[in-house]
């Protein structure tokens, strides 16, 4: 089953003077309908301005990832090394424990973001941090696992390292990203049990007959297997999530 989630039926979350966009209940933004999809607790879009910072605390855990698309971040959490996102990067700060102080600010050219928070499979473990400037695209179009809490995905697991291997989750999800050119598809695959939330970051596709534009989102349940085509060059971003 696809349920289709419109841009303008999402709701206003309010930080201190940033107002976040929330496809799931969030802070001041409480909806019974739209509380989680599974394991994936929250999924925000954000904009900053020029030096504007976000902060959350305390948080536990969880697994926050922050997705930039345009601009500069600079993340600060609890005893961690302060670190640069650039436009396509990703920031990973599980929380573990418990972080009792999270902050990202933009630089110069203000920022736009998109943070997914998955419900940790894992507990008791100390906090930790990861990032990737950027993920090498596919030259096919397809789904590149940016990512995962499941060891197969890991290329160092079987010794080939390379700069594209996705971030380790103490959640049993994946976060994937697809660059998809006007007419082609991309195709994904998953396990019984399991629930994905496909948005759309840019550009128009089409999802079992249904037309998903910049901001939708589709939320897909009982159904392994996922085809997406792009009407116009698109960006998306998937999460798989355990559906309990």
């Amino acid at each position: 089953m696809i349920t289709i989630r419109r841009a303008a039926t999402l709701g206003n979350a309010h930080s201190d003077t940033l107002i976040l966009r929330c496809h799931f209940a969030f802070a001041d933004y409480q909806d019974p309908s739209y509380t989680h999809d599974g394991r994936l607790r929250v999924l925000n879009l954000g904009k900053l301005a020029p030096a504007q910072r976000y902060y959350l605390g305390p948080e536990a855990n969880v697994d926050i990832l922050t997705w930039l698309s345009a601009g500069s971040l600079i993340s600060n959490a609890d005893d961690f090394e302060q670190e640069d996102i650039g436009p396509g990067g990703l920031h990973l700060l599980s929380t573990g424990t418990g972080c009792q102080r999270i902050e990202w600010s933009a630089g110069l050219a203000g920022a736009a973001f998109i943070q997914f928070w998955f419900m940790a499979d894992v507990e008791g473990v100390l906090p930790a941090q990861e990032i990737r400037a950027s993920f090498p695209q596919l030259e096919d179009g397809g789904f590149r696992i940016l990512a995962s809490g499941f060891p197969e995905d890991d290329p160092e697991e079987e010794g080939q390292i390379t700069d594209g291997a996705p971030v380790a989750l103490t959640a049993r999800a994946r976060l994937l990203h697809a660059v998809i050119p006007a007419a082609e598809g991309a195709a994904y695959s998953t396990t019984l049990g399991r629930d994905l939330y496909l948005l759309v970051v840019s550009g128009i596709v089409t999802i079992n007959g249904n037309v998903l534009r910049c901001g939708d989102a589709a939320a897909i349940t009982d159904q392994q297997d996922v085809v997406v085509i792009a009407q116009e060059k698109a960006v998306l971003l998937l999460a798989d999530v355990s559906a309990k």
